[in-house]
């Protein structure tokens, strides 16, 4: 009896186990238990790898983060470089409106005038007599300064006739571009007083510098009359004048 209370415990517990396989191996192909722990065990590697390539979930929340991160130093960026490319913009049209301002300043700049830029007329006057009148035009592009007085040269004169002091002006005659300036020339003495006259055919006229004192540039050449000019010892010239009449009242 002992014996077969035994051996039914051995075919119960053999029973039990067969059943524990037969549930082991149906848990197995059902592949929840298996696949969870798969799944935990895949997850860390797949989750890193879709935080790297996916775009959506957290994956898609760290590159807003990082886009956001990295959008914000591509503006600074940009923005330097934006504001560095415009300031040397900026720079570079100063020092072209500086060179530009600097250039029509030279181009502007007033110059002596002198037989280059000028072009010299004489022409006898009948009032006063005994008178001739130069006039000289600006020819150039620029204002020119007419300084002292034309020294002017007679025929074979070795010298040039001294300079009324009396006619000199309050300022330097300024000729801007087709503007002219004025002189006159005492021929000889009205009263027959002068000595050594003599008919002349030809006439150098010669400029001064702002000093007064040398001959700048070119000179000019007018022409005379064919007759001639009458002139002697008492011949003299005024100052340059802004005004004809400033000029004829000597």
């Amino acid at each position: 009896m002992s014996n077969l209370r035994t051996s039914r415990t051995r075919l119960v517990g053999a029973a039990a186990t067969v059943v524990l396989a037969a549930l082991s191996l149906t848990a197995c192909n059902d592949g929840s238990g298996v696949n969870d722990e798969g799944s935990s065990a895949t997850n860390s590697p797949t989750a890193g790898s879709s935080s790297t390539t996916a775009p959506s979930g957290a994956s898609s929340s760290g590159s807003g983060s990082g886009s956001g991160s990295t959008s914000g130093s591509t503006s600074g960026s940009d923005s330097s470089s934006g504001a560095g490319s415009a300031g040397g913009t900026t720079g570079s049209g100063g020092g072209g409106a500086a060179s530009g301002a600097e250039a029509s300043d030279s181009a502007g700049k007033p110059v002596t005038c002198e037989g280059s830029n000028t072009k010299t007329v004489a022409a006898p006057l009948n009032r006063p007599v005994n008178h001739m009148l130069l006039t000289v035009t600006n020819t150039g592009g620029k204002t020119c300064f007419l300084y002292g007085y034309p020294a002017v040269r007679f025929g074979e004169a070795q010298a040039v006739p001294p300079v009324i002091e009396d006619s000199q002006p309050q300022a330097v005659v300024t000729l801007a571009p087709g503007e002219s300036g004025y002189a006159s020339v005492n021929l000889s003495a009205t009263d027959g007083s002068g000595s050594d006259g003599h008919t002349v055919n030809s006439l150098a006229v010669y400029f001064h510098g702002p000093s007064g004192n040398e001959s700048v540039g070119a000179g000019a050449s007018p022409s005379l009359p064919a007759k001639g000019v009458y002139v002697d010892d008492s011949l003299k010239v005024t100052y340059w004048q802004q005004s004809m009449d400033d000029a004829t009242a000597w």
